[in-house]
């Protein structure tokens, strides 16, 4: 066999070099991305229902929750998200001398694909974000770079890696561009609200959100997990972005069932116990089940949860369900609940109807997924406004009861406290000129928009917020305790 040369042996030895920096950045990339715990604490961890606590000792109005959910749609779902917290920080008041706006009154913010990049930033950033969201991603072509990038020779052997997809490749990328190898540990140092991201179950559809409630059922810690790999997981679009995997310790680590379990599965109460709360029952137990699911595989958020506001209306039905969890969640000190839902839901104008053929595969294809997403969403806002009518009809019959003297054990145990519940619909679909809404309505999901469009985004969801009585009313109503509060006339 013969020697190399000096300099076939230098050549060789350079792309050895090269080979190993490869193979050890796919290492690195692919090393546990969610770490086992020994034991839960449920005092310790990313919980947003820790966080809502902590925020409502020094928030301004602890007995108003006011909650953002911002749905999936790409950039455009991006910035139509951010133009809601632009026109939430416009509207000042001012107390005891000190400024504050309506983007501080907010407790919880959902995210699902598009919409989590706003929400996770806006997490990390704070007021920041009105600086550095734009130029970093929103009027940033971030789908060419992310082509670039899979087409480059560079990224070839990692992506040739059954253990490294597309979406970790854009994980990365996103680190490089907005969140800066950011994790949910380092959200626990922020002040602002509580956030939460989902994605979804491959496997069994369920939602899955980035917390440590979550979590908890895997045995394993999300306060290492980067944001990044959170965006990337929320948007992993199935067939163009890979789902993303996690360990799956669960089982291992004494978990508790949360409050609620007990109420709603125990079979003693009279009444039919809430679906979507026993539906969540069986997810928690599939997450647990780490003996038959080592790996889960984790896909767009959107799948189950287009809106964000899935998870909101199972833990209104789990509140209303269990006396048990209303002391937990301290729920009658509540008398107000705003939920702002952001939905940039599109639909472009197609000629189908008009046509005597059927379209083509690959507009089958994405029809068939997207319309029973946006059946499936517009389900979950009507489910708010019933949840709404039936707490304040149930409201009135205990009043009638008491004054009655005829209040029952049970309805004294599952009472809901005198509150208003207000469901804001920011949408497209409430557009009055049509010529408009056809505007809106036909911009594409992708990663990328033009400048004059991400602009004409933001300006709308502020008009749109502006228009709607409810978001008047909290206004209105944020003004007068805050007067209240500074010593003044409301």
């Amino acid at each position: 066999m013969k020697k190399l040369s000096g300099s076939r042996h230098l050549r060789f030895g350079r792309l050895s070099s090269a080979l190993a920096a490869l193979l050890l950045g796919g290492c690195n990339t692919l090393a546990p991305v969610n770490v086992p715990i020994a034991a839960v604490d449920p005092s310790a961890g990313y919980r947003p229902a820790n966080l809502l606590k902590r925020s409502r000792v020094v928030k301004n109005n602890p007995e108003t929750l006011v909650v953002l959910t911002f749905s999936g749609g790409g950039t455009r779902a991006a910035a139509f998200a951010y133009g809601v917290l632009e026109e939430l920080r416009r509207q000042d008041v001012v107390v005891n001398g000190k400024p504050v706006n309506l983007l501080d009154e907010v407790d919880i913010i959902t995210g699902v694909s598009g919409g989590s990049f706003t929400a996770l930033a806006y997490a990390l950033y704070g007021d920041k974000l009105f600086t550095e969201f734009e130029p970093r991603f929103l009027k940033r072509n971030v789908q060419g770079a992310l082509l670039q990038r899979t087409l480059n020779p560079v990224n070839w052997l990692k992506l040739g890696s059954p253990l490294y997809g597309r979406s970790e490749l854009a994980a990365d990328y996103y680190d490089e561009i907005l969140f800066n190898g950011a994790t949910f540990d380092d959200l626990l140092k922020t002040p602002g609200p509580a956030i939460e991201v989902t994605g979804t179950d491959l496997s069994t559809g369920a939602r899955f959100a980035f917390s440590q409630g979550t979590f908890d059922l895997l045995c394993s810690d999300v306060g290492q997990v980067r944001l990044s790999r959170a965006a990337a997981t929320s948007s992993a679009v199935p067939a163009v972005l890979s789902p993303v995997t996690y360990r799956n310790y669960g089982g291992k680590c004494g978990n508790t069932m949360p409050a609620w379990v007990q109420d709603v599965t125990s079979g003693d109460d009279e009444r039919r116990p809430a679906g979507r709360a026993l539906l969540r029952y069986r997810d928690i137990k599939s997450f647990q089940d780490s003996a038959n699911r080592p790996y889960l595989h984790i896909v767009d958020g959107g799948i189950s949860d287009n809106l964000g506001l899935r998870g909101v209306v199972e833990t209104l039905e789990e509140i209303e369900a269990s006396p048990a969890y209303q002391k937990q969640v301290d729920f009658q000190a509540l008398r107000n609940i705003y939920v702002v839902v952001v939905n940039s839901r599109s639909a472009p104008a197609t000629d189908w109807d008009t046509l005597p053929f059927s379209p083509g595969i690959t507009a089958q294809l994405f029809q068939s997924s997207s319309v029973p997403i946006d059946h499936f969403s517009y389900e979950s806002v009507e489910l708010l406004k019933d949840i709404a009518q039936r707490w304040a009809d149930k409201r009135k019959l205990e009043v009638a009861e008491r004054r009655l003297g005829g209040e029952s054990k049970a309805s004294a145990e599952a009472a809901v406290p005198e509150l208003k519940f207000e469901a804001i619909d920011v949408s497209f679909d409430s557009i009055k000129d049509p010529v408009e809404r056809k505007y809106f309505m036909n911009l594409p999901t992708t990663f990328f928009l033009q400048d004059q469009d991400v602009d004409k985004l933001r300006a709308l969801a502020g008009r749109l917020l502006r228009e709607s009585d409810a978001y008047a009313e909290l206004r209105k109503r944020s003004r007068a305790v805050e007067a209240v509060k500074a010593g003044a006339a409301p």
